[in-house]
């Protein structure tokens, strides 16, 4: 188990190989799944189609969901997306960047999917049985059966346990016809794959590298500034929660408080005081439960730019301020320098 934990601790402090890992598993999951799946075909002609096409189609679509559902990026997609744009505009390119990211991962289960289910034939055989031509694989006279009862026959071909028609249509050189061309279609179809994830993969970054790397860039900082964002809250609000713990037993009068408050000060340590002094800078001067709503309320509606050269050009609610401030904090900046360069 400590190993497992070591993986996937090393894999989610980096992204890319988490949710490259993720598609694995993605990918692999969907492998098994239709490995132990039990194709039932109705053998009706009815309902063969809809649940050879079904089976084809379906479950590829619910694993597309789930690989969107299981990416992290989505909250972050749309969180960026429908943010204010305040001192920081928005980069339509980055957007699609993690767009285009999250649908090709989210991609490899539906195709394995697919792939598995074209490759195996039965979804097609159940699906297009009633469209066989009879003059290929049995008797041209039909015994004397109407076109409703040869259809009929002919939907029955998936099952062979309820199978009768022996004497008008060869079961097996049927089924076997369908499957080939089931994995004709099912090769073709991987191919196909392979070289669009080729031609995305190698091709792309050759004809626009600057953008590319620019676009991968900023989405791997948004990724790591959330990342960050809530960790500085977590510990805020583990400092916030530690203190107000500590106020309240203090605060508490009687026996028992005095006892302990006679046995801490006995014990009393210069770490127990490095402690405290640790979770009061943890709180960053935000010691009210306004001012920190305030905080996260500024911190969606109004993100600082993103320009390091300039950190004390902030006012109160985290915004930046007005241009002919930032001009005078400039000029008395210079203004200095040219004094003490004189003395």
């Amino acid at each position: 188990m400590d190993k497992f934990r070591m993986i996937f601790q090393f894999l989610q402090s980096n992204q890319e190989s988490f949710m490259n890992g993720i598609c694995g598993i993605m990918a692999l999951a969907s492998a098994h799944l239709y490995s132990a799946f039990d194709f039932n075909c109705p053998c009706l002609p009815e309902y063969n189609y809809s649940y050879g096409m079904g089976i084809l189609a379906l479950p590829p679509f619910v694993l597309f969901l789930v690989g969107f559902i299981m990416n992290n990026n989505v909250s972050m997609l749309a969180e960026e997306w429908k943010r204010p744009i305040g001192q920081r505009r928005k980069d339509p390119a980055v957007l699609r960047y993690m767009f285009c990211s999250m649908t090709q991962r989210a991609m490899i289960a539906p195709v394995v999917w697919i792939s598995v289910t074209l490759l195996d034939g039965k979804s097609l055989t159940c699906a297009f049985s009633v469209n066989l031509q009879l003059e290929k694989f049995g008797n041209v006279s039909t015994q004397g059966l109407s076109q409703d009862e040869l259809t009929r026959l002919l939907a029955k071909i998936p099952c062979k346990d309820i199978f009768d028609g022996h004497a008008v249509v060869s079961r097996e050189a049927a089924e076997r016809y369908l499957r080939c061309i089931s994995q004709a279609i099912g090769w073709t179809f991987l191919l196909l794959m392979t070289m669009m994830a080729f031609l995305v993969r190698a091709i792309r970054p050759c004809f626009t590298q600057a953008a590319f790397l620019k676009t991968k860039y900023w989405s791997h900082y948004i990724d790591i500034e959330r990342k960050l964002f809530d960790e500085t809250c977590t510990e805020h609000a583990k400092s916030f929660a530690k203190i107000c713990i500590q106020q309240y037993f203090e605060s508490i009068k009687g026996e028992m408080c005095n006892f302990h408050q006679h046995h801490r000060v006995r014990h009393h340590s210069k770490d127990s005081e490095e402690d405290a002094k640790g979770d009061d800078d943890k709180l960053l001067g935000i010691t009210d439960q306004e001012d920190m709503n305030k905080v996260l309320k500024n911190w969606h509606q109004c993100k600082p730019p993103l320009n390091l050269a300039k950190p004390g050009l902030l006012n109160g609610n985290g915004c930046a301020k007005p241009n002919n401030t930032e001009d005078k904090s400039v000029n008395s900046r210079k203004t200095l320098v040219a004094y003490y360069s004189k003395v």
